[in-house]
């Protein structure tokens, strides 16, 4: 199957890099960017690589080139380093990129639309939420989704695993929301084995107040710790594209925590999201708590006002 990558910068180069090396879902990656030199170039580096992976050709393109591509994977338009995104007392966060990113899609989605019709689209680009919306009115269907929280899923998971000593992959715990600074850490559902992870840092003799805090923050914030040693917050989110791409090639029917539109809300955020062939499949609500569930609708009005911006943008 063919898979596209529209953008070639540290995102899209990682997100290539990861479908190479988990091998054997793709046979074909298109790589398209606005300088074609750049997509020439990262196409070429990638190819050396894949003699020792599963067959797969590694070719850079333009929106042509995706005819009949399965998945177009979209990671255009500029990040919060040179979006100015990088301030952790901004409220607005990650929504400080729409008038710039909506532009982008505006000319974007149209051109791999016309070129593959029936492709499923995901967006990467930040901030993921609104740009999907954004992604969904202009492409007229509705196989569109966004990696949503499901890294900040897994930052919660592994920061409460160093709290509490144990491996991340034995921690069961979930972001909802807004994939941004009104997301939600559903703490009441947080769990070690199915001991609840609250019960546990508890006996840890630490304030657990205090730990909430500052998993909470280290979570929320993972992004900018991180464009501040690097200049950019790219594999961890290249791993995870890359996973999401295999899921839906693969109809895999994963209940993960990726965005799509619900329309009991009528905008694009992250819930409990059966991903396989098509995108979303079905949407759940998990459990929460009341205070979890205040937090929720607040996400909700910040990315129905930031989904009218990126619309308003275009």
């Amino acid at each position: 199957m063919k898979v596209g990558v529209i953008g070639a910068g540290a995102v899209g180069a990682a997100t290539v890099l990861s479908l190479i090396e988990r091998g054997g879902m793709c046979r074909e990656i298109v790589v398209v960017d606005r300088t074609a030199t750049r997509a020439a170039a990262v196409a070429t580096d990638m190819r050396y690589a894949t003699p020792l992976s599963p067959t797969v050709d590694v070719r850079a393109g333009g929106y042509d080139d995706l005819a009949g591509a399965a998945v177009v994977v979209v990671t255009a338009g500029v990040n919060e380093k040179a979006g100015g995104a990088t301030d952790r007392s901004d409220t607005e966060g990650r929504l400080r990129l729409i008038g710039t990113n909506a532009k982008v899609y505006a000319d974007v989605v149209p051109q791999i639309v016309a070129a593959a019709p029936d492709a499923v689209l995901m967006v990467v680009t930040d901030p993921p939420d609104p740009l999907a919306e954004l992604t969904r009115h202009l492409a007229r269907h509705d196989r569109v989704f966004s990696t949503g929280t499901l890294i900040d899923s897994l930052r919660f998971r592994v920061h409460l695993a160093d709290r509490l000593g144990v491996r991340p992959a034995d921690v069961q715990a979930t972001v909802v929301g807004e994939h941004g600074t009104s997301e939600v850490l559903l703490w009441s559902s947080a769990s070690i084995g199915g001991i609840p992870a609250l019960e546990l840092l508890a006996k840890t003799g630490q304030s657990v107040d205090e730990a909430r805090q500052q998993i909470e923050h280290d979570t929320r914030y993972a992004n900018i710790t991180i464009i501040e040693g690097t200049g950019a917050s790219q594999y961890g989110i290249g791993v995870v594209s890359a996973v999401l791409v295999e899921t839906v090639l693969r109809d895999e029917r994963a209940a993960l925590p990726v965005a799509a539109h619900y329309e009991p809300y009528g905008v694009t955020l992250s819930l409990v999201s059966v991903l396989g062939a098509g995108g979303v499949q079905q949407m759940y609500e998990p459990a929460m708590s009341d205070d979890e569930r205040t937090a929720l609708a607040r996400s909700v009005e910040a990315l129905h006002a930031a989904s009218q911006r990126a619309l308003a943008s275009r």
